[in-house]
């Protein structure tokens, strides 16, 4: 199944060049193109993508605040940030708005496909260079979000699969590691948010490092 790729950038040379290279894998399809984070949310209604790929700083309306428009909406499209600027506080501030996986864009072709596959298929993805300058952000400075201030004990299971989360991986893929339906790793999951106090993965994965639990 090709994956329908809405892509919002303001550098029309960089919003080329980021078409050209997905143009070269038959797993993805750019079906809409915007310039602005004004454009999202009628992207989101007219083209009905699977994902959002969507630079952080543009002039009308930023990243942030086209995530934080299209979830006031009711959209709740995927979307991964592409972004030159290894800045902690805007990953913390991208989170903050429900955004799924964060990647610079001097990643290869191949990274940012498999990226795309993974969060299409519910998982996360943060760049580790990303992942440590938040880290050293939840570290110094906590969350930055609320969650429970104490989380319930998760199970063996939950545990392991807490894990697997943490390190990127999809539900798809841990029902194959698991040997376990993708339905019963999604219920592991949404048991997992509930007891963690948070609504999403990644904030999950963020709060069993400050408590941890991995």
């Amino acid at each position: 199944m090709t994956i329908r790729i809405a892509l919002v950038d303001d550098q029309t040379l960089v919003r080329e060049g980021i078409c050209g290279l997905l143009a070269l894998s038959e797993k993805v399809e750019v079906v809409a193109e915007g310039s602005d984070g004004e454009d999202v949310v009628d992207m989101a209604r007219n083209s009905m993508p699977d994902l959002f790929l969507m630079d952080i700083r543009m002039p009308r309306l930023n990243g942030i605040e086209a995530i934080r428009r299209l979830r006031e909406s009711g959209c709740n499209t995927p979307v991964i940030i592409l972004t030159t600027f290894d800045d902690h506080d805007l990953v913390m501030d991208g989170i903050n708005a429900g955004a799924t996986g964060f990647l610079l864009k001097d990643v290869s072709l191949e990274t940012l496909i498999d990226a795309i596959e993974s969060v299409h298929a519910g998982g996360s993805v943060i760049q580790p260079v990303l992942t440590e300058a938040l880290l050293r952000r939840v570290r110094e400075q906590g969350l930055g979000f609320d969650s429970v201030r104490e989380p319930e004990a998760l199970t063996p299971r939950e545990t392991e699969i807490l894990r697997l989360v943490a390190a990127g991986y999809s539900n798809r893929e841990i029902s194959s590691m698991l040997s376990k339906s993708e339905g019963t790793v999604k219920n592991h999951v949404s048991n997992i948010l509930a007891k963690l106090g948070v609504r999403d993965r990644t904030r999950a994965v963020l709060k069993a490092i400050a408590a941890g639990l991995v």
